[in-house]
């Protein structure tokens, strides 16, 4: 019984939970992925409690940066397959399991 306890509290302890910036795939030039990256830290930092928020804000921050067509998904659990333009596709996880996924349609 107590060899249970102890592997079940020794396996909690590997969860690793990051709460920094975790980009999972980027074809961006470096410039504008930290520029991207810096605006979705901070509208997911101040719309934590709202993700609909959060991403309309980051859509219109790219939108007036890099121009119109931009998307944004902010959520926990989802899928995608999109199509769109060369170069402007960003895709990342945020304080653990929060994910935010950019493109740019054509």
């Amino acid at each position: 019984m107590d060899q249970i306890k102890k592997q079940e509290s020794t396996e909690e302890t590997h969860k690793i939970i990051h709460t920094y910036p975790l980009l999972r795939h980027s074809d961006m030039p470096e410039s504008m992925r930290a520029e991207t990256i810096e605006l979705i830290v901070t509208a997911c930092e101040k719309y934590s409690a709202n993700n609909e928020s959060a991403a309309r804000i980051i859509k219109e921050g790219l939108d007036k940066r890099y121009g119109a067509t931009w998307h944004c998904v902010v959520g926990e659990t989802f899928g995608m397959d999109v199509s769109y333009e060369m170069k402007h596709l960003l895709y990342m996880f945020l304080g653990g399991n929060l994910a935010v996924a950019v493109w740019k349609c054509c």
